[in-house]
C-alpha cells in the first residue's frame, strides 16, 4: 500500500477552508459596501448553496463513470478563480450573480471528491481524518483572523485580492495531490437505492438538511450582525476563530469520542447544542459572553456533527458510491438546507429582525434533532 500523502492533502484542506474563512464572513460586507439590500445580499451568497445542491451529484456521477476524480478537482479549482475574477469586473447585481454561479457550481465540485479520494487513501486508518481535516480549519483560522485585521486598515474591497490569492493556492495544491491508488470499483453489494431505503440512512440526511438550514443565518449576515452591533471587523474576525478552534479541538478528539460514544448519540447532542447556540446569538448580541459561549459551540454544532455524519456516510456508501453518498450529503446537508436557511434569513432579517431569525435557526435545529431520534432508532443500522 502506498504511504499517505499527509501534507499535500492537509494543504489542500487548508487552503480550500481558508477561501472559505476569507469568503463567508467577509464578502458580505464588500455586498453590503455596494448598498445591496439583506434579501440581494442571501440571495447572491445562497447562490453558493444552490450550486452545491445541483453540482455536486453531477461532478460525483461524471467522476463514477470516467474512474477519476483529481482531475476533476484541479479543473474545478481553475474554473473557481476564473469565475471569482468577475467579481474584479463589475459591482452590478446581476453582474455578481453571474460571477456567484459559476464559481459555485465549480468549487462545489471539489470538496465531495476530495472527501472521497482522503477516504480511500486512509483505508483502515479512517480515524486519521479528523487530523487531516484539521488542517482546514486552521487554513480558516488563519485567512479569518488575517483579513479581519488587515480590513481595520484596508478598504472592504481588499477583500477581493485577499481571497483570491487563498483560491490561487487552492490550484497549487490541487495540482498536487495524488489520485488514491485503491480503485474506484471495488465490490459494492448494495445499489444506491438500496442504500437511500435504510431508515437510517434517511433520517440522516434528513436531519443534516434542518442542521445545515440552522446555520444560514449565522453564514449570512453573522458578521454584518456583530458590526452593526458595535465590534470591529477584527473581533468579527476572533469571534469566528474561537468557534474554528473549537471545531479544531472537537476534530482530535473524535477518535475518543467515537469510541465511548455512538455516532448517532454524538449527532443528537450536536443538534441540541445548535438549538441553545442560536438562540443564543440572537437574544444575546450584546453580551460578550453569551457570543463567546455561542461560538465554543461551534465546535459541537459543526465539528462533532460534520466527523460523524461525513463517518457515517463513508460507512455507508462504500465503493464507487462513496463519490455519489458524499455529493448526496453535501447537496441535501449544504446545498439544499444551507440555501433555505440562507434566503429565508434574508427575507426575515428586515421584517423580524435578527433576534427572531437567529431563532427560526434553533427551530430548524429543533427539527433535525427530532427528525434524527424518531427516524433512527438505535441497534437496527448495519456499518456497510
Amino acid at each position: 500500500m502506498q504511504s499517505l500523502p499527509y501534507w499535500r492533502l492537509s494543504s489542500y484542506y487548508f487552503f480550500y477552508f481558508a477561501f472559505i474563512g476569507a469568503f463567508s464572513p467577509y464578502f458580505t460586507l464588500y455586498l453590503q459596501s455596494l448598498s445591496f439590500s439583506a434579501t440581494d445580499i442571501a440571495i447572491l451568497m445562497s447562490l453558493m448553496q444552490v450550486m452545491r445542491i445541483l453540482a455536486p451529484n453531477l461532478w460525483g456521477w461524471l467522476a463514477e463513470r470516467l474512474g477519476m476524480r483529481v482531475p476533476i478537482v484541479r479543473l474545478s479549482a481553475l474554473a473557481s478563480l476564473a469565475g471569482f475574477s468577475l467579481f474584479f469586473m463589475t459591482t452590478s447585481f446581476g453582474g455578481i450573480f453571474l460571477g456567484m454561479a459559476l464559481m459555485g457550481f465549480f468549487w462545489s465540485a471539489a470538496l465531495p471528491l476530495i472527501e472521497s479520494v482522503t477516504f480511500d487513501h486512509l483505508g483502515r486508518e479512517g480515524h486519521r481524518y479528523g487530523g487531516i481535516r484539521a488542517w482546514g480549519s486552521v487554513g480558516f483560522i488563519v485567512a479569518v483572523l488575517g483579513i479581519g485585521y488587515a480590513l481595520d486598515v484596508l478598504p472592504v474591497e481588499a477583500v477581493l485580492w485577499m481571497t483570491a490569492m487563498v483560491l490561487g493556492g487552492i490550484v497549487v495544491c490541487a495540482m498536487l495531490v495524488p489520485e488514491s491508488g485503491r480503485p474506484l470499483a471495488h465490490t459494492v453489494t448494495d445499489s444506491l437505492a438500496t442504500v437511500l431505503r435504510r431508515p437510517e440512512v434517511r433520517a440522516l440526511l434528513g436531519a443534516c438538511f434542518f442542521m445545515s438550514a440552522a446555520h444560514g443565518a449565522l453564514y449570512v449576515f453573522y458578521s454584518i450582525y456583530l458590526v452593526d452591533n458595535g465590534y470591529g471587523k477584527s473581533v468579527v474576525g476572533w469571534m469566528w476563530t474561537l468557534g474554528v478552534v473549537a471545531e479544531i479541538l472537537v476534530f482530535l478528539w473524535m477518535p475518543r469520542l467515537a469510541r465511548r460514544f455512538s455516532l448517532r448519540a454524538i449527532l443528537l447532542v450536536s443538534f441540541l447544542a445548535a438549538v441553545a447556540r442560536f438562540v443564543m446569538i440572537g437574544w444575546g448580541v450584546g453580551s460578550v459572553t453569551l457570543i463567546l459561549v455561542a461560538q465554543l459551540l461551534h465546535g459541537v454544532t459543526f465539528g462533532a456533527y460534520h466527523a460523524a455524519a461525513i463517518s457515517l456516510v463513508n460507512q455507508w456508501f462504500p465503493g464507487k458510491l462513496q463519490s455519489r453518498g458524499q455529493a448526496l450529503y453535501g447537496s441535501l446537508s449544504f446545498g439544499a438546507g444551507g440555501m433555505l436557511g440562507g434566503l429565508l434569513s434574508g427575507f426575515t432579517w428586515d421584517s423580524l429582525g435578527a433576534s427572531w431569525t437567529f431563532t427560526i435557526g434553533s427551530g430548524f435545529a429543533l427539527v433535525g434533532y427530532f427528525w434524527l431520534l424518531l427516524g433512527w432508532r438505535p441497534g437496527g443500522e448495519r456499518s456497510t
